[in-house]
């Protein structure tokens, strides 16, 4: 097959419904049937990327492998493709104006007045084409992120409806997910919701193909039927998606609706058997283990579990290896600090700690105070990136005795800058993507748990930060019992440890390894952590 065929996925009633999920789930079903998928993600805000969004407005900020600081979603695509994406699937609308300014400053429309359309929605074509035709897919799931109805989607839905007509109804098909809500006080099974939603969709010209019903409770065959007539669908065009205990479970609940199937058949493909065993024998063992490690989730977005989305998932997949389900307690550093809590009220019952990634003063000395508790109990304590950088300025502190050491982020007078800015940073003026980013060569040392773990010399991790331990200082945390596990070629930390006969696990890495945690190939560092938990 030489084009490729685009499936395009929209959403209504409400964000957050699982529009990302399913889409997941669709590229899952497909590739398992032997075709070749990719997923973009369409977000229509004008930022140009996630990057310098809060995590409490956004959740977690997903680094790919080339450095894209992109919509979480992109992390749910590549645990259930088991593939790496770029930066190029997530398309923002920044991204698209910005390019449209651009040209239309260099002179390239000729003088023409540029609008919406054509100008706007072709540059989308253009960047879902340079995606399907870079990578090869047959099949390229473009997920447009928000509601139907939402003026800053507009001009993507318009781009989809365009290419509907241009590419012809077989090689463009498009599902929609729409939530069917049970009421409280009646226990019955709204069925209006997803009607209005599937009218608002048309009246900007696109016929859903499929309906994905999202609901609490699975779906109605009454309320399949009605949704079936009002949007011009057979009934076996409306697939179930109601709640589940892990979103891993979703691909195999549309496969025993026929919906991988329904949605080869429309883009005039040949239908075939799938390959889910693998995947089927990982939620079995997820929904199946029965032994409990309490793992301590120290962070200071604590309130907004999404923030650490990529670290969660990763415990998941870990578990499943070690034979374990994580049960996560959260502890706001904030709360630490501030003296609302304290460190051995929460940490004295948990078999295991992350401590979280993050930026900023606030919450900081709350972490400090969680590590120093955690390495003087012998409690498997994983540090990732910042959690790294703190847990070496509470060994400056506690164990060299270097009164005052911090960071120099949260301190920038501190008289023992033990973690600093990276040199090639200090000139730096804009925020959004000038981080050191995504993946780049990590030499391991023989002898460490951190080699033990990985097994081998080099690996490839995802990066996101802008400070690094100080290597002046590297001797002297080594002479006082800090082994430094890992290194990048420049000569920089990225990896440290305390010996394993004085702690039983006590490891930070200053990549995010999460974000190449899959479920079939859990992240070692995670295996660690939960394996030393395990037999505390």
């Amino acid at each position: 097959m030489t084009e490729t065929k685009y499936v395009f996925i929209t959403g209504g009633v409400m964000s957050g419904i699982g529009k990302g999920i399913v889409s997941a789930s669709t590229g899952l079903l497909l590739k398992s049937r032997g075709y070749k998928v990719g997923i973009v993600k369409v977000d229509p805000y004008l930022n140009v990327d996630a990057g310098t969004m809060n995590p409490y407005a956004h959740g977690e900020v997903y680094v790919t492998e080339d450095g894209g600081e992109t919509d979480l979603d992109l992390g749910h695509y590549e645990r259930f493709l088991g593939e790496n994406l770029s930066r190029k699937h997530n398309i923002t609308t920044g991204q698209v104006y910005l390019s449209v300014i651009n040209k239309e400053r260099k002179g390239e429309y000729l003088g023409k007045t540029v609008q919406i359309i054509p100008h706007v929605t072709d540059e989308i074509k253009q960047r879902l084409f340079s995606v399907a035709r870079e990578t090869g897919v047959d099949v390229l799931v473009v997920e447009i992120g928000g509601t139907v109805g939402d003026i800053e989607g507009l001009p993507f839905l318009e781009a989809a409806r365009q290419m509907y007509v241009e590419l012809g109804s077989g090689n463009v098909a498009f599902v929609h997910v729409a939530l069917a809500p049970v009421l409280s006080t009646t226990g019955e099974q709204k069925t209006k919701p997803v009607q209005h939603s599937v009218y608002e969709l048309r009246r900007i010209g696109i016929q859903p193909n499929i309906l994905v019903v999202r609901s609490p409770r699975p779906l109605e065959a009454e309320a399949r039927q009605k949704i079936a007539l009002f949007a011009n669908l057979s009934p076996a065009d409306v697939i179930g998606d109601h709640d589940v205990d892990y979103v891993y479970e979703v691909p195999l609940l549309l496969e025993s609706q026929g919906y991988a199937s329904r949605l080869i058949s429309k883009l005039g493909l040949q239908d075939r058997e799938p390959d889910l065993e693998s995947w089927k024998l990982f939620v079995d063992r997820l929904k199946g283990t029965d032994k409990v490690v309490h793992i301590a989730m120290v962070g200071k977005y604590t309130k907004l579990k999404d923030s650490y989305l990529s670290i969660v998932e990763a415990l998941r997949h870990a578990g499943v290896t070690v034979g374990v389900k994580p049960n996560l307690v959260w502890v706001e550093a904030t709360d630490v600090e501030e003296g609302k809590i304290k460190v051995e009220d929460v940490l004295s019952t948990v078999d295991g700690a992350v401590i979280l990634p993050g930026f900023g003063k606030r919450g900081a000395e709350g972490k400090v105070k969680a590590i120093r508790y955690l390495r003087e109990s012998n409690i498997p304590t994983l540090g990732i990136c910042f959690g790294l950088q703190l847990s070496v300025v509470e060994f400056a502190r506690d164990v060299i005795g270097l009164e005052n050491a911090n960071s120099t982020e949260i301190d920038p007078s501190t008289p023992h800058p033990v973690v600093d800015l990276l040199p090639w940073e200090r000139d730096v003026n804009e925020m959004g993507g000038t981080l050191r980013l995504g993946a780049s060569e990590i030499r391991l040392v023989k002898g460490t748990q951190l080699y033990d773990l990985y097994g081998r010399d080099v690996i490839y991790e995802r990066h996101r930060h802008r400070y690094e331990v100080n290597p002046k200082y590297v001797d002297r945390l080594v002479e006082a019992g800090l082994i430094i596990s890992a290194w990048n070629p420049q000569g920089l930390v990225e990896g440290a440890e305390l010996p394993h006969k004085e702690h039983r696990f006590f490891l930070g890495t200053q990549a995010h390894p999460e974000f190449k945690s899959r479920p079939l190939a859990p992240s070692p560092p995670y295996v660690g952590l939960l394996r030393a938990s395990t037999s505390r």
